[in-house]
């Protein structure tokens, strides 16, 4: 987490919705904004709030659904009095080649992964639009930029998310709304933990994972988190558009061995 303190708190009086906020990359946002002092409220198709953080709101919501979505936007802005920050952080993962998956697969995940950020944001938008300090957070993933095996669906969404990012600062900027997205590595969650247990030597297979990215390792929820919230915040205020790599060096390191 970062070394803010009370009574000195970057995000003091903001406040925030995360998707996603129940567990994985998305809980580590949700501590990381409250830990810098803005009250946040979370989204999750999880029946209940996560245990340990002190939410404004939690609304189980299918991001898929669109009256859910925009009865759980609704819940949450009235909980926090209002938004200044969103993170679309909600979104399911996907294996296989360009052959491996069947027509009712790419729908689904395209529906949670593109079509269900649209549907949050929009959501969003009016409340997001009387704020001073207007921030939309992406969570993209470094599938958007780089081939990655065994993953054609899951970069597809992502892709995806890159470029309707880009095209939502564009029409944002003039609300005063910045949008940015972080593209993370293969990041230490859950549902990699799922991946790891199906895998026939999950000790192989995650020691594969490591040496793909530069630094070595699996990077940390919370170092997505801190790059998220970093962009969120007032200090990034001419930061818009832009997407931030959090791999080790995956996306721009090529090292001799």
């Amino acid at each position: 987490m970062s070394q803010a303190t009370q009574g000195n708190r970057p995000l003091d009086g903001l406040r925030a919705l995360v998707t996603g906020g129940a567990s994985g990359i998305g809980l580590a946002t949700a501590r990381e904004l409250l830990w810098q002092g803005a009250s946040v409220a979370v989204i999750d198709a999880a029946p209940s709030a996560p245990e340990g953080v002190e939410l404004a709101g939690f609304a189980s919501a299918d991001i898929t659904d669109d009256a859910a979505v925009r009865a759980g936007v609704e819940q949450a802005v009235g909980a926090l009095g209002g938004l200044d920050i969103l993170v679309n952080n909600a979104g399911i993962g996907a294996q296989g080649g360009v052959e491996d998956n069947d027509d009712d697969e790419w729908r689904r995940v395209l529906d949670v992964n593109v079509i269900g950020m649209v549907r949050v944001t929009r959501a969003a938008l009016p409340a997001l639009r009387r704020s001073d300090h207007g921030a939309i957070v992406n969570t993209c993933s470094i599938a958007a930029t780089a081939g990655l095996p065994q993953r054609v669906l899951y970069s597809a969404s992502k892709g995806a998310v890159l470029s309707l990012s880009q095209a939502m600062a564009a029409d944002l900027v003039a609300d005063g709304i910045r949008v940015n997205t972080v593209n993370p590595g293969t990041a230490d969650t859950p549902w990699i933990g799922r991946l790891l247990d199906r895998a026939d030597d999950p000790a192989a297979e995650r020691t594969a994972l490591e040496a793909r990215q530069p630094h070595g390792r699996l990077v940390s929820a919370e170092e997505v988190a801190a790059a998220i919230v970093f962009l969120a915040s007032p200090a990034s205020g001419s930061t818009t558009g832009t997407s931030l790599a959090v791999d080790g060096g995956m996306q721009g390191l090529r090292l001799r061995k």
